[in-house]
């Protein structure tokens, strides 16, 4: 077990074999005395040294940025002619002493860090980078250097400060415990199931960053096969306008940490980590469904389509019903820990162990990946299941936001409108009620369906072929949503809610 806790952050635990997990099931980790986790913390210090150095190695780069690119230099404006809170000259000066200063203290605090003992040392490195990741856009960098070396060098900070040796001295108050949690057929934190979620995130946020790059002025132009020039008139409209800062930035940003989170913790996080899943939850949850309907909104509003935008919203929608499990089993496992006594935040913070559960060793290890893609995909999405009833509605949703065009509604009539609004809820309740843990929310699709049946007749400018259209499609998607579908999987005190 010494072993395994002195080598934790170097090889992470995304390939945790069966002597792993038997190191993990021993009770000892409850146990050690405060010597002992020290003796841990110095040999775990000793084999990541190599992270603190390359921190004070970053700060130097950042801090010497500046002078090695001039921001000033080819500076754009942002695009579509919008007004920001800094002049031209202003910004280069901010974002220039942001990055001296954010060099400096990274130089000094990494050296700190060399030091075991020191995390908190570590979390100042840490929330360096994350301003590193943030100031470009708060300042609107005028030159694309420097958002790339900014953004690219906060997250490279984030990833050595408490992504590759895991959250500061974690070790000294660490408790061993079961993966997966009491009543779970599965874990919900298992690398399985968080592979997908990297992926996802990576994907948004190479989506986010190129439409991102014309809004802050560093391409001319943003490319969009299906709608013409319809990506460039969301991307300047008076809605995206409305923000303070870049709204295709602020998807990138968000897509950036999920990406990063997604690597935090280990394989029971859900108890170990509840901050580091609670934050990620919101990212993913309620930001993820503000950034949805911003972009169902986008035709009614600007009347036009982007499709990166809407590109960036497909891939977030699968991304809630992933999550929430996780979201779920981490609440559980906090009420539990706080009817026995424990102190909330102690526990929000720090986590602890838990008595109950068991290991996990249903989970396919990653290290299978090349030779059993099959299994390793069908277990990162345990906790879905795809009943025909929902599939069904979310085709008929699709099918709603096109029918318009079909037959023949004006573009910008209340009717199109109704089919393109309720049409793209449909499809995200849908989807977001394949997750099992969700499924209840499917009866928002009786309502919507009937929204749709019956709205259509009262917008007094829908053609006869589109109002038969929508009473047929609108009642069908109401019946098909009542089913609840089956349940795969077990999910502890939440089988309850799965109605």
């Amino acid at each position: 077990m010494e072993m395994n806790m002195g080598n934790r952050g170097v090889t992470r635990p995304m390939q945790k074999g069966k002597d792993q997990q038997e190191d993990h099931a021993q009770p000892s980790g409850h146990g050690m005395k405060p010597d002992q986790r020290r003796d841990m913390l110095t040999m775990h210090q000793q084999q990541t040294l190599w992270i603190y150095w390359l921190v004070i190695i970053l700060g130097v780069w950042v801090l010497l940025s500046p002078l090695t690119f001039d921001y000033g230099k080819g500076a754009v404006l942002p695009s579509g002619g919008r007004p920001v809170w800094l002049s031209l000259e202003k910004r280069v000066q901010v974002l220039t002493w942001s990055d001296i200063i954010s060099g400096a203290l990274l130089i000094i605090f990494g050296y700190r860090s060399l030091t075991p003992n020191r995390p908190v040392s570590v979390w100042i490195c840490c929330f360096v980078g994350v301003w590193l990741s943030i100031a470009p856009l708060i300042f609107w960098s005028p030159s694309a250097a420097a958002y790339l070396n900014d953004t690219l060098a906060g997250a490279l900070v984030i990833g050595l400060t408490i992504l590759i040796p895991g959250m500061p001295n974690m070790i000294m108050y660490m408790e061993m415990g079961p993966d997966t949690p009491p009543g779970w057929s599965y874990n919900p934190s298992s690398w399985p199931q968080r592979w997908i979620m990297i992926v996802t995130g990576l994907m948004g946020w190479m989506v986010s960053r190129y439409i991102a790059a014309f809004q802050l002025g560093y391409i001319d132009n943003a490319w969009d096969p299906f709608f013409g020039d319809g990506t460039e008139r969301v991307l300047n409209s008076t809605m995206s306008h409305s923000l303070p800062v870049s709204d295709a930035g602020l998807g990138s940003l968000a897509y950036t940490f999920e990406f990063l989170m997604g690597w935090m913790g280990s394989s029971s996080r859900w108890r170990t980590m509840p901050w580091m899943v609670t934050f990620f939850g919101l990212l993913v949850i309620p930001l993820g469904l503000v950034h949805i309907v911003l972009v169902i909104s986008q035709p009614l509003i600007v009347g036009y389509w982007c499709t990166f935008c809407i590109l960036a919203a497909v891939i977030m929608l699968p991304m809630i019903p992933l999550e929430v499990d996780e979201v779920i089993a981490m609440v559980q496992y906090m009420k539990r820990a706080t009817r026995k006594g424990e102190g909330f935040w102690k526990v929000f913070w720090k986590g602890g162990g838990i008595d109950e559960g068991d290991m996990d060793e249903r989970s396919p290890t990653m290290l299978s990946f090349p030779k059993q893609r099959g299994p390793v995909f069908r277990a990162s999405i345990w906790g879905m299941s795809f009943p025909w009833t929902l599939t069904v509605s979310m085709l008929l949703g699709i099918w709603l936001m096109a029918s318009p065009v079909v037959f023949g509604a004006e573009t910008q009539s209340s009717a199109a409108n109704l089919n393109h609004l309720c049409g793209a809820l449909i499809v995200v309740v849908a989807v977001i009620a394949m997750g099992e843990v969700l499924r209840i929310g499917r009866w928002l699709n009786v309502l919507l369906g009937l929204a749709v049946a019956a709205g259509v007749w009262f917008t007094g400018n829908a053609t006869t072929a589109l109002s038969l259209n929508d009473l047929f499609v609108g009642g069908l998607v109401a019946l098909l949503a009542i089913p609840r579908g089956p349940q795969t999987e077990t999910y502890g005190a939440w089988d309850e809610y799965i109605r």
